[in-house]
C-alpha cells in the first residue's frame, strides 16, 4: 500500500467523522427546539427564622390564590419565570416540587404579572434602538398549616 491510497483513506475516515458530527448537531437541535420551547425557572427563598421542615409530599400541596383561612406559617417565597409558553401544569408541577422542598403544605400566589426583565440593542452604533425584553413572573409564598 503506498502512501497515496493511505492519505485517501485518512481524507475519507475524517470526512465521515465531520458528517457524523453535523448530523448528531442537527439532531440534538432539532431536539432542543421541540423539547426546548418553553420552559420554568425556579427560585426559593427561605425566609431566616423560619424552621427547616423535612420534605413534604408535592402531591398533596394546594395552589392558592388567596390567604388562607386556616392560621399557617410562611416559609419562604417561591419565584417562577416561564419563558415561552409552557403548559399550566407544568408551571403548577415546578411550584408544587419547589414547596415540597420548604415542607409546605401550600403555596399562595401573592404575583402574577409581566414585568421589564432587560433589553437589546439593535442597529448602528451611532443610532441605536433600545428593544426592552419583557417576561412573566410568578411569586408564591410557602405555607405550612399550625397544628391546632
Amino acid at each position: 500500500m503506498d502512501n497515496h491510497d493511505t492519505s485517501e483513506c485518512g481524507k475519507e475516515h475524517a470526512m465521515k467523522r465531520s458528517i457524523g458530527a453535523i448530523i448528531t448537531f442537527m439532531i440534538l437541535t432539532s431536539l432542543f427546539f421541540i423539547a426546548g420551547c418553553s420552559y420554568v425557572s425556579v427560585e426559593t427563598r427561605q425566609y431566616l427564622g423560619v424552621p427547616t421542615y423535612a420534605p413534604s409530599d408535592p402531591s398533596k400541596i394546594e395552589i392558592l390564590t388567596a390567604q388562607p383561612s386556616r392560621p399557617a406559617e410562611k416559609l419562604g417565597e417561591i419565584i417562577l419565570q416561564p419563558q415561552g409558553n409552557p403548559p399550566k401544569e407544568e408551571m403548577e408541577r415546578k411550584l408544587r416540587e419547589a414547596a415540597s422542598k420548604l415542607g409546605a403544605d401550600a403555596a399562595v400566589i401573592v404575583a402574577d404579572k409581566t414585568k421589564l426583565m432587560g433589553g437589546y440593542v439593535s442597529g448602528p452604533w451611532w443610532n441605536g434602538e433600545i428593544i426592552p425584553q419583557y417576561g412573566r413572573v410568578i411569586i408564591a409564598v410557602a405555607i405550612r398549616y399550625k397544628q391546632q
